[in-house]
């Protein structure tokens, strides 16, 4: 049996926060969060967690789609670092 894919269907989008080597952090968004982690932890990722593997996830939130994720990143990147923290431990 072959399944095939809805026409609307879309990838699920995730917003991630990592956590680098020196203790600061990334924030991102993917539809594909695992195969994005694989790149981030080859050095294959953002030029910023490049220089400071290993990075570690340490948040993760679904969004809706493309658009969703990234609004949903922007925010995030406008936050304090203390109020990124905060998120960080009530996940």
């Amino acid at each position: 049996m072959v399944r095939r894919a809805v026409p609307d269907e879309s990838p699920s989008w995730t917003v991630y926060i990592l956590r680098c080597r020196d203790g600061t952090l990334y924030t991102g968004a993917t539809n594909n969060l695992e195969r994005r982690l694989a790149t981030h932890g080859r050095g294959r990722g953002a030029a910023y967690t490049r220089a400071r593997l290993p990075v570690t996830l340490v948040w993760s939130e679904a969004a809706g789609d493309r658009g969703a994720a990234l609004r949903r990143e922007a925010a995030i990147k406008r936050l304090s670092r203390a109020e990124k923290l905060r998120m960080v431990r009530r996940a």
